[in-house]
């Protein structure tokens, strides 16, 4: 369990690629359970532990997720997830450099239940739900290509399907394009940062999520941090 920050209401934790963050059909125990049974080890709980699912993200996924410890702090983190009170930031490794290294973009998503998959479109289309997102390369290596991704709106896989859209797969990703897969079966996308308001303390948290142990991230990691003041200056200060 790779705890970020604690405290008596939120639990925050780096999720691995191979983890799920709530049960599905698949019968695996999610990391709702892996928490609480973490949470009643460490403090010796005799009775039933609370645990409440904030958001998620996708199984070939990793980084940063938020967990509830009452049932206060989860109905209002749930608020402000649905306000757009809390600010994400994601880090993708893409094969092919985009077409731009700072843009918006901008299309109109549809999921395929069946193959739980999301079609993007330029133009709106029926049953479509618009999708935007902000994107920064921020790093390069001979091969690949780190890009900062800001959400603006949460669809379906809406990172991969916009990335893949502009010709830019994330390396590992075989649904959304990529030529092979990665060899723990994850996908190179990794929720970095989150930044609100804490819903009970009022305090400013600002979490970053460790990237995974893998030589490239590493590499792509350092080569971020080599340049952050011309890069990214505002962020920089702290």
């Amino acid at each position: 369990m790779d705890v970020l920050y604690e405290d008596n209401h939120l639990i925050i934790v780096n999720k691995a690629p191979s983890e799920i963050v709530q049960g599905d059909k698949t019968g695996d125990k999610p990391l709702s359970e892996l928490i609480k049974e973490y949470l009643k080890e460490k403090y010796h709980k005799p009775g039933n532990v609370f645990c409440g699912v904030t958001h998620r993200l996708d199984r070939p996924t990793s980084g940063v997720v938020v967990f509830a410890k009452t049932s206060k702090a989860l109905s209002r983190l749930n608020e402000m997830f649905r306000n757009g009170e809390v600010d994400k930031t994601y880090w993708a490794i893409v094969k092919n450099r985009p077409p731009k290294d700072e843009d918006t973009l901008i299309h109109y998503l549809i999921k395929n239940e069946k193959t739980n998959k999301s079609t993007a479109y330029d133009s709106e289309k029926p049953n479509t739900k618009k999708a935007i997102l902000h994107y920064k390369l921020i790093a390069a290596s001979q091969k690949y290509f780190l890009l900062e991704v800001d959400l603006e709106t949460g669809r379906h896989h809406q990172i991969r399907c916009q990335l893949a859209k502009i010709g830019c797969p994330i390396k590992g990703d075989l649904k959304y394009g990529a030529e092979r897969s990665n060899p723990d079966g994850s996908i190179s996308l990794h929720a970095r940062t989150i930044s609100f308001v804490h819903p009970v303390s009022k305090q400013q948290i600002h979490v970053v999520a460790p990237v995974p142990n893998d030589t490239l991230w590493k590499t792509l990691e350092s080569s971020v941090e080599t340049n952050v003041s011309s890069i990214r200056p505002e962020k920089a200060k702290g």
